[in-house]
């Protein structure tokens, strides 16, 4: 094996600092997506006909195309269309978010759901409002039940954040691949990557959790 790890030794911290590009597209775009996310799963369980079909229709389009092409278009239809120079950040968070608000809406539709009727009836007896019942009563227990499925998610986006190379973000992905044009060392800079997105994984997987452990504790 014609392996040399000492030629890329010069060049770690360089791959290293596309970990702060790569966490930053990975929160803000979870932050959002969640937000936007939320709203749509509250339209898709409203009585609202025309808000429904066009939440459940954004939902379709997001998922059923890919992210990769979502991500060329907002980054180079955007100047286009609007005439406004979208920078690589912002269409990556842009996109991500998008694509992560359709996928969590569903996520959260069901986990409200699943929220015992109990609590709804009980609530509309003692004349909670709706939105103040949402707020303090279901939408809490809906997120405690599905907050896996929302860590399965900020898993997916963090490790799909890698596309972003694509478009010349100096993420992770992309200083490792600048990294291997200047050194023509393939296998050497892609490990180191792929081993910090893994610790990055599995250290999110275990804040998760704790969290996860702590909130059982609450009940």
């Amino acid at each position: 094996m014609n392996l040399d790890f000492a030629q890329i030794v010069p060049y770690i911290p360089f791959i290293l600092n596309g970990i702060k590009v790569t966490l930053q597209v990975t929160l803000f775009s979870v932050v959002l997506g969640f937000l936007w996310g939320s709203v749509l799963a509250l339209i898709k369980i409203s009585n609202i006909r025309l808000l429904k079909a066009l939440a459940v229709g954004y939902t379709s389009i997001f998922r059923g195309t890919p992210l990769i092409l979502q991500l060329t278009l907002v980054y180079f239809a955007t100047p286009q269309l609007t005439g406004y120079n979208i920078s690589q950040f912002e269409a990556a968070v842009l996109t991500f978010a998008l694509n992560s608000a359709a996928y969590i809406s569903e996520t959260i539709r069901a986990g409200i759901l699943a929220v015992d009727k109990g609590q709804w009836e009980a609530a509309k007896s003692l004349g909670v409002p709706y939105r103040k019942m949402m707020t303090d009563i279901i939408f809490p227990q809906a997120v405690k039940n599905i907050l896996p499925a929302l860590v399965n998610e900020s898993i997916a986006l963090l490790k799909e954040s890698a596309l972003v190379s694509t478009i010349g973000l100096a993420d992770l992905m992309q200083n490792a691949n600048i990294v291997k044009g200047t050194t023509f060392r393939y296998f050497e800079p892609y490990l180191l990557a792929g081993f910090s997105y893994y610790v990055m994984v599995m250290l999110l997987t275990w804040v998760a959790r704790v969290l996860e452990r702590r909130m059982r504790r609450s009940d």
